[in-house]
């Protein structure tokens, strides 16, 4: 498959390249030339499908002939050996819960398989491959160990100093000698910045061979789509001739892309409800037409604190720049902290569920969706992208009960903390990266 950029000023590229320089030359996102389809007999095939199967038809359409079919079956099998529940929590409301991963978030599905990808592609090249990632909390950690011992790979990963939870902290600082944590005195929006800057910086590029592996990697884009394919295929099952309503926390919006790239390939989805929280001009967007970004606020769904989300750019592309298009089907909803901590506090009340506060901001979406289009129709799911543990504090507040800390990731909290501190300006990090091989 070929792929092209979103700024449309670079040349298109193969999926081993795309994967290898994450961002297009030019500054843009890699898309897919042409969305592949899934035919309506390719879809009743998958009808009773496992999750890997679902993944792996959704793989070899986007990898085409560059990989193997029995190597890409088994790095599919190799990276998804946790369950995808689905979760019932009212009559038509599910939790699909994609916290099962080594790193207890939803990131871990797109950040096992880019590790996996990248170090096929880079022992093919014979090449050090230096990926080089902004993170809000989630992404670091489960970059960190997506790539951890792959060979012919190594991390570097920006964090925003006191902008995540204690947990991710550990996870991100504490993973393998080939990666390096730096903790930036800013935002995320600033780390986010200075990635971007590194991509285009021509002396870094030609002293190393940089990739990505946040969502504006196309490679860690693709096997996000294989969850909503999952969970839609089995609500098809349950409601016969419905679609399912999947209400997406959005932060960075490379999650409900994921959702689009899914509906696109013709599976079983009729609705995104795309949840922000103070962070919402994607939410503005659809509401006016106007993209107006601002600085980023901090809220309690950390994750989601993104003020200009690199994503949109693949959202504009996918409906052809118009709002009206894309308020067609996606739904933008902002949510408030106080808002976030009553939803927690209400459905653990109500059903004994505890869910952290980006699955709150999902959930209340949806719930606000619901009561704003009434007769839509749509059975609802709401992606919870971390385990609760994670926001202990939140759910502290909301609830007054403590999470256990599950036990594999008891012995991750009582590591020694490894991170360099940075300013958020860019000759720091150019100098630190331009010593990695000294």
């Amino acid at each position: 498959m070929i792929f092209f950029s979103t700024s449309k000023s670079s040349a298109p590229v193969s999926l081993k390249k795309a994967t290898l320089e994450g961002l297009a030359p030019d500054g843009g996102l890699y898309v897919p030339s042409e969305v592949p389809r899934f035919s309506p007999e390719e879809l009743s095939l998958l009808e009773d499908g496992t999750f890997n199967n679902i993944a792996f038809a959704i793989a070899k359409k986007f990898a085409g002939a560059e990989i193997p079919l029995d190597l890409l079956s088994g790095l599919v099998d190799e990276c998804f050996d946790f369950d995808t529940p689905l979760v019932g929590i009212g009559e038509e409301t599910f939790v699909e819960e994609l916290f099962h991963g080594p790193t207890l978030a939803f990131k871990d599905y797109g950040a096992r398989f880019l590790g996996r990808l990248t170090g096929l592609f880079a022992a093919e090249e014979n090449r050090m491959i230096t990926v080089l990632v902004a993170t809000s909390g989630d992404t670091g950690s489960a970059v960190a160990y997506g790539f951890d011992g792959i060979p012919n790979t190594r991390v570097v990963l920006l964090y925003p100093s006191g902008k995540v939870s204690r947990l991710q902290e550990q996870q991100l600082t504490t993973a393998g000698d080939n990666v390096f944590a730096l903790e930036v005195k800013g935002d995320f929006d600033d780390c986010q910045r200075l990635v971007k800057q590194a991509f285009v910086d021509p002396d870094l590029k030609k002293a190393l061979t940089l990739t990505s592996a946040n969502s504006i990697n196309i490679s860690r884009l693709i096997p996000q789509s294989f969850y909503y394919a999952w969970a839609s295929m089995q609500l098809a099952r349950r409601f016969p001739g419905r679609t399912a309503a999947f209400s997406v926390p959005s932060g960075n919006y490379g999650n409900v892309t994921a959702g689009v790239l899914a509906r696109m390939m013709g599976f079983p989805i009729g609705h995104f409800i795309a949840a922000s929280n103070a962070n919402d001009s994607v939410t503005r967007y659809l509401d006016n037409g106007r993209f107006e970004p601002r600085p980023t606020v901090k809220t309690m769904t950390t994750a989601m604190d993104v003020g200009n989300p690199s994503n949109f750019a693949r959202l504009l592309h996918f409906y052809d720049h118009d709002f009206r298009k894309m308020g067609e089907q996606i739904t933008g909803i902002s949510v408030t902290d106080q808002e976030t901590a009553a939803t927690i506090r209400s459905v653990y009340e109500a059903c004994g569920y505890i869910m952290d506060p980006h699955t709150a901001v999902g959930y209340r979406a949806l719930e606000e969706y619901r009561n704003t289009h009434k007769g839509s129709g749509y059975p609802g799911v709401v992606l919870s992208t971390a385990h609760p543990v994670k926001f202990d504090d939140a759910i502290m507040t909301a609830i007054n009960r403590e999470v256990p800390i599950p036990e594999e990731m008891l012995e991750v909290m009582a590591r020694p903390k490894k991170a360099t501190l940075i300013g958020n300006g860019y000759a720091e990090l150019s100098k630190f990266l331009q010593n990695l091989d000294r």
